[in-house]
């Protein structure tokens, strides 16, 4: 293994355990420590799925799988993996069971066990058995009329065992039951039935107990509840895809059905069924994971549905919007004298809904255009775009069809779109679009204006009340005529313009970084001032990587708050000793990417949509902007020093790759980033430029 770089998977299995970790914390509510719980599992899945999954393709490839920069094979890394993701799932369900469970029964709320069910609750969860369970499962018996099923990606299955023969003669001994999606995962035992407290039943367990209704004149020996991941990566030749939008649509169906990744079972199950399950799906030893719960605790979600007690969440709070103009209360007032900085969750991205209506309701406005990434086909900001061209407006949306596990989504919104006559575009081939922009042509004296905004974050109204992201709604001219040759480029496939104010993606943000570490590295030199201060989701690019080591070496100080995967070494002496790493975990998705150079005491700041991993500089269209008000700069650097300041959410990347979350010394106080934020810029009006 490398001494220089971390491997991406293995530290994106870092951030999964740091993820899992704030279930462990008990200052949280009940609920929020069930939430972190069902976020590992969710992120788990996708692990699998989609980086495993490809690591797997890589083995199975006749042609020697690569060796990366951190030195790693694909059969080395899949082996670490398996090492370490099994220790991190026996701590999930030791988790479960020795503390998350119990505490909820101290709360009143009881998910109850085949063993804990009374008469009472047998007879009423019999009656639901036969009335909403039993007439859409299709159990299917093995035989060679009848042989091993392709399993739905992630579904709930059960092999059962059995003795006897069936009416026809037949005995194999084992059959297959598919439990569908369409039922619930949780239902809730009526008042009358549960007693004094809530009291709930996970589905798999109705149909574990009444399996040998479904073999009438058999014996169900037992039964055991299984889970298949497969390889659900799309893959899409683009080269020889005339029509993006109908390859999606047919790559869609493959997800569900992708070569087998892992098997998640009961850890009662019998050795000889397990080996039986693994020789129909063609996995090894390693795949297996034996759990002590249910397969996929993520069912445990449908219970922030079912159970609404405040003091069991964490407290709801109250975004803040701009201050308009009183006369007007017009964005495009506000916007010809200030910029407008928007940081979500705390600032509420209702302001740019708001300023898209306007725009949208505006006689004045002649176009608009916007990227559209992960926004959802029901999104109120679709809604508005609609009302733009019903009024005449020129629309245009350039819609990313292959966000991952979005794609479905995404081929309803183009198809909405375009019933109503909106000019969709489908991005670039070969390159994601993953930029965020809107961008509004208004006629003013004679003359068209631009008005922008660009974010960090995706047009997703959900979203914006989790993730922490930064964006800029602003009229400078710069930042708008450069935003329009974006949007000219992705519609008329031009080359790439001239840009004043922007760096982008793929050509000039890659450089505009390298270019910006290397000033800082002369400056440090020179005995100048140098600092860099970069918060991004995940750094992976082997030249930045670099580049930050060049200018450690050269003295300068460089703090770096990354999320999820981080490539660079911190602390090696002679190397990366002036390089400290962070990752913030806490009640939002840290998700904003903002970089500041110190420049000599001349400071930049700039926030973009791009992470730094080569993906997103070579092969994605992004944005990177900057920020050019000095009140609005300041604004976001104290933001970006209370972060480093942070002593109870914050982790601090170890030289051999482990993260070590800090605490408050004895006599310091704790402070908390987001609860810091939360308390200073929620619930008021912003100026924009404040």
């Amino acid at each position: 293994m490398s001494t220089t770089y971390f491997n991406r998977e293995l530290s994106l299995l870092e951030f999964n355990k740091r993820v899992l970790y704030q279930a462990y914390d008990e200052s949280l509510p009940i609920m929020e420590r069930l939430r972190f719980l069902c976020i590992f599992s969710t992120n788990l899945d996708e692990f699998f799925e989609v980086r495993v999954g490809g690591l797997v393709e890589m083995v199975e490839l006749s042609a020697p799988a690569p060796v990366g920069p951190d030195g790693l094979a694909p059969v080395q890394a899949l082996l670490e993996i398996a090492e370490r993701a099994h220790h991190l799932v026996d701590e999930q369900y030791q988790l479960l069971n020795q503390q998350i469970l119990p505490l909820l029964r101290e709360h009143g709320i009881h998910v109850l066990r085949r063993d804990e069910w009374q008469e009472h609750h047998t007879q009423y969860l019999k009656a639901y058995f036969s009335s909403d369970i039993l007439p859409v499962l299709s159990p299917i018996g093995l035989d060679p009329a009848h042989p091993f099923p392709r399993i739905l990606n992630k579904s709930l299955s059960f092999i059962v065992k059995l003795d006897g023969k069936d009416a026809f003669g037949r005995n194999s001994g084992k059959a297959i039951v598919q439990v569908p999606r369409s039922l619930p995962h949780l239902i809730e035992l009526p008042p009358g039935v549960a007693g004094k407290e809530r009291a709930f039943v996970f589905i798999s367990s109705i149909v574990h107990y009444f399996m040998a209704e479904l073999f009438v004149g058999m014996t169900v020996i037992d039964s055991y509840q299984f889970r298949l991941t497969r390889n659900s990566d799309i893959f899409l030749d683009e080269e020889e895809t005339e029509d993006l939008l109908r390859a999606v649509q047919g790559e869609l169906a493959y997800r569900q059905y992708g070569d087998e990744i892992r098997l998640e079972i009961a850890d009662t199950c019998p050795k000889d069924l397990e080996q039986f399950l693994l020789q129909r799906c063609n996995l090894n030893e390693n795949a297996v994971y034996r759990l002590n719960g249910p397969v996929n605790l993520n069912r445990f979600s449908d219970l922030f549905d079912l159970v609404k007690t405040p003091a069991f969440y964490f407290t709801p709070f109250i975004q803040a919007m701009p201050k308009l103009p009183k006369r007007s209360n017009s964005y495009f007032d506000a916007l010809q004298k200030q910029d407008i900085l928007l940081h979500h969750p705390f600032d509420s991205f209702q302001a740019v809904v708001d300023f898209l209506r306007e725009a949208a309701a505006d006689p004045n406005v002649l176009a608009i255009k916007q990227t559209l990434y992960r926004s959802g086909s029901n999104s109120p900001l679709v809604d508005a775009l609609v009302t733009a061209a019903k009024a005449g407006k020129e629309v245009t949306a350039i819609i990313e069809l292959r966000a991952r596990f979005d794609e479905e989504q995404n081929v309803a919104l183009a198809e909405r779109l375009q019933r109503y006559g909106i000019h969709v575009i489908y991005g670039v081939v070969g390159y994601k679009t993953h930029a965020k922009m809107l961008l509004v042509a208004r006629r003013e004296q004679g003359k068209v204006r631009y008005y922008v905004h660009l974010g960090t974050g995706n047009y997703h109204l959900r979203t914006s009340m989790l993730y922490t992201d930064y964006g800029l709604i602003t009229s400078d001219k710069e930042i708008g005529d450069d935003v329009y040759r974006i949007f000219l480029q992705l519609s008329s496939m031009g080359k790439a313009s001239r840009m004043d104010a922007l760096m982008y993606a793929p050509f000039t943000l890659h450089k505009g970084i390298v270019k910006r570490i290397r000033i800082e590295k002369e400056n440090a030199e020179q005995g100048k001032a140098a600092r860099i201060i970069a918060k991004m989701n995940s750094l992976y690019d082997e030249e930045l990587v670099n580049e930050l080591y060049a200018a450690s070496q050269a003295g300068v100080e460089i703090h770096l708050i990354v999320r999820g995967i981080c490539q660079l070494r911190p602390g090696v002496p002679g190397l990366s000793e002036n390089i400290y790493v962070r990752s913030i975990i806490g009640r939002f998705l840290e998700h904003s990417r903002v970089f500041y150079f110190e420049n000599a005491g001349t400071p930049e700041l700039w926030c973009s949509s791009a992470d730094w991993m080569s993906r997103n500089m070579f092969h994605r269209v992004e944005t990177c902007f900057p920020i050019r008000h000095k009140k609005i700069r300041d604004r976001i650097v104290e933001d970006m020093g209370i972060y480093l300041a942070d002593n109870t959410h914050a982790w601090l990347l170890q030289e051999d790759g482990q993260y070590q979350r800090i605490r408050p010394e004895e006599g310091e106080a704790a402070i908390d980033a987001q609860a810091i934020l939360l308390e200073r810029w929620s619930a008021r009006q912003l100026p924009g430029a404040v």
